[in-house]
C-alpha cells in the first residue's frame, strides 16, 4: 500500500535484508507489509469513527446544524488532508497552496474538523466547539467564510463554490503560464471542489463545469459527495440524468469510487491521479451515504438537523465508545495527524528557496513575481489615465469613455485579467495587443486563438458563472488578480448573487455594466434597468458608481482601483453624452459633489450618471424663469455617505433648499437626498434612445416645467415640502 505525503510505505530495501526468512508462508518483508497495513488499516478506523462522532457531538451541543453531510464524507476528509493536499496549517497563506473549496458550504463542519485536526492555530478545540454556538468571536459560522484561517473563499449559496473553484484554477494557470521555467516551476497548486448533488442542478455550477472543461483546465478535481439526497428527498425525485455522461460531454474525465465511506486508498489513488491530470479536469464520483451510522442515515433527515441524544449514544455504543462522553479526540488520532505542519512548513522552506534561485536567474521576471505574489500594482498604474484636455471633446458615450480610461492599465498592469459575457464589441474593454485566455491549442472557426498568459476572457454568455469565477480569481491571494468583468447593466440581475458574495468577501472586482438607461434605446424594456440600481445601491461593501461624463468615469475607475477590500460596479451609457466642463475626478471619490453653485439658489438639482447634462441644461432654463440652480453631481451614495456631516449638509443643503433628483430609475432611496424626483416607476419602452427619453418625460422643456411647478406648489404648501413628491 502506498500513499503519498508522509503515510507509511514499506521500504524497497527489505527484500535484500529478509528475502530468506520465511515464517508461516510470508517472507519477513510481507510480514512487515502484512502489519502496517493492518495498523494504517486500524489507525483509519479509529480517525473515521472519532471524526463522525465529533460530528455528531457537534451538532447535539446545541440541537443543530448539518451533520450528515460532513459524516458520510469523512474518508474523503482524510485522503486530502492527510495524505493529498499540499498546504502549510503554520503558514495557511502560503502562495504556492493548494486551494480547496467547499461548494456544498452546509457541510462546513466537514472543513472545520480536519482544519483543527491538521493543526491551523486559530482552530482551537474550544473554537471548533463554538459551532452553532452564541458566540461572536467564533470560528465556526453556519457556511465558510474567507477571512478565517484555511478557507479559500465564502460558500454557501449552493454551485457558485465550483465557479469559484474554476477562478481559482485560472489563475493559477494564468501565473504559470506567465511566470514559470521549465527549471522552475514557482506556481503548481492544485484546485479541489467538494461538491453535493445541489451544486449539481444550480445553473451557475453548470455554467463553471461547462467553461472549466471548454478550457481544459486539468488542475482542478471536482469532488462528488454522491449521497443522492437533498433537502426534500431523494435526487430521483427531481434528477435522473446521467451524470458521469454530462461530465464527459462537458470535457472532464470521470473517475468512480463505489465506497467513499470507506476505501480511503482507493480515494487517495484517485486524488493522485486527477493531480497528475495532463488534459482535463477531472470529475470523482464518490458514492457515500449521509448520516453513516445514525438512525436516519441514507434520509434527507439526516441532512440539517442533530440527531438527538439518544441516537447519538446509540452511534458511540456501536462504535465502541463510551455514550457518557463527549467530543473524543483520542491521542492515537492527534498523532495521526501530527505530522503535518511540519510537513507544511517544508513545503514553505522549499517554494521560499525556488523563488530566490528563479529570482537570482531571471532578475526581471523575479521583481514582477514578487510584485504580483505581494498584490501591489505597478507604481505609475495611476499616469496611464488621460488627463482631461485629452479626453475627446464631442459627445462620447461614458461606454467608450471607459475604455479610454481602463485599457491603457490594463495593457500595462498584468494584475488586471478581464472578461465579458459575450459582448467584446458592445464592452470597449479590448486593448491593443490583448491576448484572450484560452487553451493553447484550441483552435476557432472565428481564428480567435490565445493561450493560458492571455488576461482577456471570453466567458460566453454565462453572466452569472463570469462573475463568481471571477470571485474566485480575486481570492487566489489579495489583489495578485484583480478581475474585471464587463455586460449591459441589465444583465447584472443574472450576475447578482455572485456580485453580493464578491462584496461579502471584501473581494475587489470590478464589474462594467454598459447600456445602463432608458437612453441605450430600441432593446426595449427587457434591457433598460429601472428598478436595478437600487439592488446594487443598498448592497454592502458595493461602490455603485454611475459617472456622467469621461472625466467622472476616469474618477470612477480611480475609485474603484484604489478600493482594494471592496466590489465595484461602473454604469456607463450606450449613447454620447456631452463632455462637461465643471466635472471632476477627484470629487467622484466623495460620492456627490457641487457642479454649480449659487448662494440664494431656489432650487438644487441632482445629476445622475448619463442624466447629469438633463440637471446642467435645466438649470439653464430655470435661469431663463429667473430661478435659481445650483446643480449637484452624484455618481456614488455609498462612498458620499462615507463623507463628513459638514460636507454633506454643505453639498446637499437639503435643510435650506429643496432638491430634485434628475434619474429615469425607480426613486426609491432618493428620499434620503432630495425632496423630490423626475423618475420612472413603470417598465421601459423599445423606442431609440432620445424618443424613450421623450416618451418618459426628460426633455429639457419638460423638465424645466415640472420643477417650476413644484417650486410654486411647496410655496403653496409647505408640508409638501417634507413630503417625496414624484414629479
Amino acid at each position: 500500500m502506498h500513499f503519498a505525503n508522509g503515510a507509511p510505505q514499506v521500504n524497497g530495501n527489505g527484500q535484500t535484508e529478509y528475502g530468506k526468512n520465511v515464517v508461516n508462508g510470508l517472507k519477513k518483508e510481507e510480514q512487515i507489509e502484512k502489519a502496517s497495513v493492518q495498523k494504517l488499516s486500524r489507525e483509519h478506523d479509529l480517525v473515521l469513527k472519532t471524526f463522525r462522532l465529533l460530528i455528531a457531538d457537534l451538532c447535539q451541543q446545541f440541537k443543530g446544524g448539518h451533520p450528515g453531510g460532513a459524516i458520510g464524507m469523512a474518508a474523503i476528509g482524510v485522503a486530502l488532508w492527510k495524505y493529498v493536499m499540499r498546504y502549510a496549517p503554520h503558514t495557511p497563506t502560503y502562495f504556492n497552496r493548494d486551494r480547496f473549496v467547499l461548494s456544498n458550504g452546509h457541510t462546513c463542519l466537514f472543513q472545520y474538523t480536519f482544519l483543527h485536526l491538521s493543526g491551523y492555530k486559530a482552530m482551537t478545540f474550544e473554537q471548533l466547539k463554538s459551532y452553532h454556538s452564541d458566540r461572536v468571536d467564533a470560528l465556526c459560522p453556519g457556511h465558510p467564510e474567507i477571512e478565517h484561517e484555511g478557507i479559500e473563499v465564502t460558500t454557501g449559496p449552493l454551485g457558485q463554490g465550483v465557479a469559484n473553484a474554476v477562478g481559482l484554477a485560472m489563475a493559477t494557470k494564468n501565473l504559470q503560464a506567465t511566470y514559470n521555467k521549465t527549471d522552475f516551476d514557482v506556481v503548481s497548486n492544485h484546485t479541489w471542489c467538494m461538491i453535493g448533488d445541489a451544486c449539481l442542478q444550480e445553473g451557475v455550477a453548470l455554467e463553471a463545469i461547462s467553461f472549466a472543461g471548454h478550457l481544459k483546465l486539468n488542475n482542478l478535481t471536482i469532488i462528488y459527495d454522491n449521497n443522492q439526497i437533498t433537502c426534500d428527498g431523494s435526487v430521483d425525485l427531481t434528477n435522473t440524468e446521467d451524470v458521469n455522461a454530462k461530465m464527459r460531454a462537458c470535457g472532464w474525465d470521470v473517475i468512480d469510487i463505489e465506497d467513499g465511506c470507506f476505501d480511503i486508498e482507493g480515494l487517495v489513488e484517485a486524488l493522485n491521479k486527477a493531480r497528475a491530470a495532463t488534459v482535463k479536469p477531472t470529475f470523482i464520483n464518490v458514492r457515500t451515504v449521509i448520516g453513516l451510522g445514525s438512525a436516519v442515515a441514507g434520509d434527507a433527515v439526516a441532512h440539517g438537523a442533530a440527531f438527538g441524544e439518544a441516537d447519538v449514544a446509540n452511534m458511540k455504543r456501536m462504535y465502541g465508545f463510551n455514550p457518557e462522553e463527549h467530543f473524543v479526540v483520542g491521542e492515537e488520532v492527534r498523532k495521526f495527524f501530527q505530522d503535518i505542519p511540519a510537513r507544511g512548513e517544508e513545503l514553505v522552506r522549499s517554494w521560499e528557496k525556488k523563488v530566490q534561485e528563479y529570482e537570482k536567474s531571471y532578475p526581471e521576471l523575479g521583481v514582477e513575481f514578487r510584485r504580483r505574489v505581494e498584490g501591489r500594482l505597478p507604481d505609475n498604474w495611476n499616469e496611464l489615465i488621460p488627463t482631461k484636455d485629452a479626453f475627446p471633446e464631442k459627445p462620447t458615450a461614458s461606454r467608450a469613455s471607459s475604455g479610454l480610461v481602463f485599457n491603457p492599465i490594463a495593457q500595462a498592469c498584468n494584475n488586471f485579467i478581464v472578461g465579458t459575457a459575450d459582448l467584446s464589441p458592445s464592452v470597449n474593454m479590448i486593448w491593443e495587443g490583448k491576448v484572450d485566455f484560452q487553451h493553447p491549442d484550441l483552435k476557432t472557426t472565428c481564428g480567435i486563438t490565445g493561450n493560458y498568459s492571455g488576461r482577456y476572457i471570453h466567458y460566453g454568455v454565462r453572466e452569472h458563472a463570469m462573475a463568481s469565477i471571477s470571485n474566485g480569481l480575486a481570492a487566489f491571494a489579495p489583489n495578485t488578480f484583480v478581475p474585471v468583468t464587463s455586460s449591459f447593466f441589465m444583465f447584472y440581475l443574472y450576475a447578482a448573487p455572485a456580485v453580493r458574495m464578491g462584496a461579502l468577501q471584501k473581494l475587489q472586482v470590478i464589474h462594467a455594466a454598459t447600456h445602463d438607461s432608458i437612453g441605450m434605446g430600441e432593446d426595449g424594456p427587457t434591457h433598460q434597468p429601472i428598478e436595478l440600481a437600487n439592488l446594487y445601491r443598498s448592497m454592502p461593501n458595493l461602490l455603485y458608481i454611475r459617472p456622467g461624463d469621461s472625466e467622472e468615469t476616469a474618477g470612477a475607475w480611480i475609485t474603484a482601483i484604489e478600493a482594494k477590500h471592496t466590489s465595484t460596479i461602473i454604469s456607463t451609457s450606450r449613447h454620447a453624452l456631452p463632455q462637461l466642463p465643471q466635472t471632476r475626478r477627484d470629487d467622484v471619490a466623495k460620492g456627490a459633489y457641487v457642479l454649480e453653485e449659487f448662494e440664494d439658489a431656489d432650487v438644487t438639482l441632482i445629476g445622475v450618471g448619463a442624466e447629469l447634462s438633463f440637471a446642467v441644461d435645466v438649470a439653464k432654463e430655470l435661469k431663463s424663469k429667473n430661478l435659481k440652480a445650483r446643480v449637484i453631481s452624484f455618481p456614488c451614495w455609498r462612498l458620499f455617505e462615507a463623507q463628513s456631516l459638514d460636507y454633506k449638509r454643505e453639498t446637499l443643503k437639503k435643510h435650506r433648499i429643496p432638491a430634485v433628483v434628475i434619474e429615469p430609475y425607480a426613486p426609491n432611496g432618493w428620499e434620503r437626498y432630495a425632496h423630490a424626483a423626475i423618475c420612472v416607476k413603470r417598465f421601459g419602452h423599445s423606442l431609440p434612445g432620445k424618443a424613450a427619453y421623450k416618451f418618459f418625460g426628460f426633455e429639457v422643456g419638460t423638465m424645466t416645467s415640472k420643477v417650476s411647478d413644484y417650486l410654486q406648489k411647496i410655496k403653496a404648501d409647505d408640508i409638501l415640502r417634507q413630503e417625496f413628491v414624484e414629479l
